[in-house]
């Protein structure tokens, strides 16, 4: 088995978490990663796309594309350079800071770690293999924690990854489902984000009987939420009707007319934006809604962009036996196989290329998303072992 280099696996990574990358701010850790692939003659190029429709937002991603000489097919290894804004509570230093095998910093787990293991991969596999086929595909993005997956969206829209017949996605699989690594991730549920909202009648506050509270009437749809009988899949599980926030006001002392539900609704293979429509009009009809209702998804950059389709990979398809035999052979066990609860690119990868399968795995630590964020770095370091052992396993 070929071992990757620990310390150079771990300055690589505390590199990255060192630079601030917020969705929409990441041109300094693009400027950085791309100088690093040029720097190990792995061909880079930037990818530059613009969302004239919602955001405004001037993106880029990086491409390195290796070709080999044989037939074979196209991997596309992807991950996001982007964090989450920093929040409040941190105790370590959000720019990086090592106690042992964690490393602390925002986004060093999500998902920094999944970048750095990608990069050490393909460095090693650059160095290692000349003749292979056919091709990797090295995709590091900008926005994923954005609203909308802008990076990996444009991609496929501008057709860069038409050719791929399967996609590795290093999100932190073992962090976020909170299970041992290595974890292997076939699939997903999806997502759709909206609206929903309440027209009632305003009338003096000291008369409430004469009016429509729209807020009320928001309140009463918001609980029935929970008596939803939500569509089960034996892998995914079920979906879920998350509310974000509510909006009205009825001034001083008035009968507020007006109220707004904000959703994010997570579903399974068999729901899409009908189901959720049903789901919505069973619960206002249940809950006695007086007020007038209006469903509305939210805007989105392209069709494709609206929302997050769920997914499920065959584990008998032959790049996902290879990927487990991959994980066997570097880390001395089975992984474990389950579903990613939540959204990413992996959601776009695995619907939108065709028949290719997703698969998700990475490294393994806590508190994405929060203060703290940490990193098991041994599993950083594994992480990209498997990858490598699986490029050489398809490739060579």
């Amino acid at each position: 088995m070929y071992q990757i280099n620990r310390d150079d696996t771990t300055n690589l990574l505390s590199e990255l978490v060192a630079i601030g990358s917020t969705y929409f701010e990441e041109d300094e850790i693009i400027d950085y990663v791309y100088n690093w692939l040029l720097d190990n003659d792995l061909k880079p190029y930037i990818h530059e796309y613009f969302d004239s429709k919602v955001t405004q937002f001037n993106g880029k991603n990086i491409i390195s594309e290796l070709t080999g000489d044989k037939d074979g097919p196209t991997i596309c290894l992807n991950g996001h350079l982007d964090t989450v804004i920093l929040c409040d509570g941190w105790t370590k230093n959000p720019k990086g800071e090592i106690e042992g095998d964690f490393l602390y910093g925002r986004g060093a787990l999500d998902m920094k770690s999944g970048c750095a293991a990608i990069l050490m991969a393909i460095k090693a596999f650059n160095t290692n293999h000349k003749s292979f086929g056919r091709k990797i595909i090295t995709t590091l993005v900008s926005d994923e924690e954005g609203p909308y997956g802008l990076g990996t969206n444009a991609l496929i829209e501008d057709g860069l990854l038409n050719n791929v017949d399967v996609s590795i996605i290093t999100e932190p699989s073992s962090g976020f489902t909170e299970l041992e690594f290595p974890t292997l991730c076939l699939g997903a549920r999806g997502g759709y984000g909206l609206n929903v909202e309440f027209f009632g009648k305003s009338a003096h506050a000291a008369t409430p009987e004469q009016g429509i509270n729209a807020i009320s009437e928001a309140s009463k749809f918001i609980n029935e939420l929970d008596n939803i009988d939500f569509l089960k899949d034996d892998f995914l599980g079920t979906g879920n009707a998350c509310v974000i926030s509510i909006e009205g006001d009825g001034g001083a002392c008035s009968v507020p007319d007006y109220a707004k539900v904000t959703l994010f609704w997570h579903i399974v293979v068999g729901e899409s934006t009908g189901t959720i429509v049903k789901y919505i009009e069973e619960s206002i009809s249940k809950a006695g809604i007086k007020a007038e209702y209006k469903i509305s998804f939210r805007e989105a950059p392209s069709e494709g962009s609206r929302g997050f389709m769920p997914y499920k990979v065959d584990e008998n398809s032959e790049s996902v036996k290879r990927f487990k035999k991959s994980v066997v052979d570097v880390c001395g066990k089975d992984a474990i196989v389950t579903s990613f609860s939540s959204i990413g690119d992996f959601n776009y990868l695995g619907t939108r290329l065709g028949s290719a399968p997703a698969l998700v795995f990475g490294a393994s630590g806590k508190n994405f998303h929060g203060a703290d964020e940490y990193v098991e770095l041994n599993s950083v370091t594994k992480t990209a072992e498997v990858l490598y052992d699986f490029l050489v396993k398809t490739l060579v």
